[in-house]
């Protein structure tokens, strides 16, 4: 959940980072104030956890064939929009194409992918070793040393391909260093964004991508449902993540969660203040996991006990919100007009105007990176298209009192739009 991608999965992470050292150290400093931040004993993990099973045997990696068959789509989209080659530095996207598993530092290790032809891989001389491990389309691998400027390696590529005065697509993601370094490597070339060829492939999921988010969901789903059947009022955020990375690891894949207590429900992305549950006030879950590569992203808001009826009212408008936009979500339906479909349940019920209190955007694309292309928000009249994957997350969110979001991911269908997870029926038995 959250208006930025990669950003602000990071930054929830950092929170709960920030909240689990808290219950390692005597105090924790927020902004001037120390806060008292006791050591707690950690509950025993209750029976539902311990009852969790691996999912890694329903497990199918990505194939070859399949990544061969992305790497000609990327070449096909190159050539429709007139890109000579697309830069790929470290990260999701060339492992996207490739399966491979560059980092992405101050060093230059990527590819350029030319219109026609096999990728060429660039590294550091002591990292080739590594990368030939992992290649498997191509085998063209320059490297340079720590000296030299390793974005002549760029320049010297789109001059075997003629060229040097053609156009170079740069993945979106590239750090501006390393485009402005590539920049002056080759003055005379064009340089523009390769978005067009990257999510023009990675935002319709295949049939593979799909079983693999289908997993991740379900994992997350578990772990939701056997956290929350062991919760007792008084355990804190530290005690609910540790049970939550001990869920995850009964099922042999890797997640995090951000935990939210009361009045912090109210902020969507919580507060690294120290909370403990109450019975009766809203606990807020939210986050995902890891499986080959492939993310899900869930919300649940649930209480321990018997809510207040303004929480039930606003739990159900925002069930309500949900079930709008997956009903407005269809090929061919403008991304605005899924995110205005959620936005008029809210309003309608008096939670407005606007963005006034369900404050961010309805959702965002998500599969390798936890939010990626499209976004459903105004303004976007993107048309959707079958096979292409979304969280839906509604929130009303009143400050100083709490919050209630529900988020699903989804994905879009001949006829319309599917759950990969059930929504969840109240806030008292958020699993049903």
């Amino acid at each position: 959940m959250g208006p930025t991608d990669s950003v602000s999965s990071s930054r929830r992470r950092f929170l709960q980072a920030s909240a689990v050292g808290a219950a390692a150290v005597p105090t924790m400093l927020l902004g001037s104030k120390a806060l008292a931040a006791p050591e707690a004993a950690q509950p025993a993990l209750p029976p539902s956890i311990l009852a969790l099973q691996p999912v890694t045997s329903k497990i199918v990696p990505i194939t070859d064939d399949e990544r061969r068959a992305r790497l000609a789509k990327a070449q096909r989209l190159m050539a429709e929009n007139k890109m000579d080659a697309v830069f790929m530095d470290g990260g999701t996207t060339i492992n996207y194409f490739t399966g491979m598993r560059f980092g992405n530092s101050e060093r230059l290790m990527g590819m350029v992918l030319p219109k026609s032809g096999d990728p060429v891989y660039i590294t550091p001389a002591f990292e080739e070793a590594r990368a030939h491990e992992q290649i498997k389309f191509g085998h063209d691998v320059r490297t340079w040393q720590e000296h030299e400027d390793p974005y002549r390696l760029v320049a010297q590529i789109m001059g075997e391909q003629h060229a040097s005065t053609g156009t170079l697509g740069i993945e979106e993601r590239v750090p501006f260093f390393r485009s402005a370094g590539i920049a002056a490597a080759m003055p005379q070339a064009r340089l523009v964004v390769a978005t067009p060829v990257t999510a023009g492939c990675r935002a319709i999921k295949s049939p593979a991508e799909l079983a693999l988010m289908q997993i991740a969901c379900d994992a997350t789903l578990s772990v939701y449902h056997a956290v929350w059947a062991g919760l007792q009022p008084g355990m804190t955020q530290q005690h609910v993540s540790a049970w939550v990375d001990a869920a995850y690891k009964r099922l042999g894949v890797r997640g995090f969660a951000s935990v939210n207590v009361g009045e912090f429900t109210a902020q969507p992305h919580g507060s690294i203040v120290p909370q403990h549950i109450v019975e009766g006030t809203p606990v807020m879950l939210d986050d995902g996991c890891y499986v080959e590569g492939y993310l899900s992203d869930l919300t649940r808001t649930f209480t321990l006990g018997k809510p207040s009826d303004k929480m039930r009212k606003v739990f159900d408008i925002v069930r309500d919100a949900q079930t709008a936009a997956l009903k407005a979500a269809r090929p061919g339906a403008a991304m605005e007009s899924v995110d205005a479909a959620a936005r008029k349940v809210v309003v309608d019920a008096g939670y407005g105007p606007d963005y006034k209190y369900f404050s961010h955007r309805l959702g965002h694309g998500i599969g390798m990176d936890m939010h990626e292309w499209y976004y459903l928000v105004r303004g976007n009249k993107r048309q959707m298209q079958r096979n292409m994957t979304f969280s839906d997350e509604p929130g009303i969110y009143i400050a100083g009192e709490f919050g209630v979001r529900l988020e699903d991911d989804m994905h879009i269908t001949e006829d319309g739009a599917r759950w990969f997870t059930p929504q969840s029926p109240s806030l008292e038995h958020p699993f049903g």
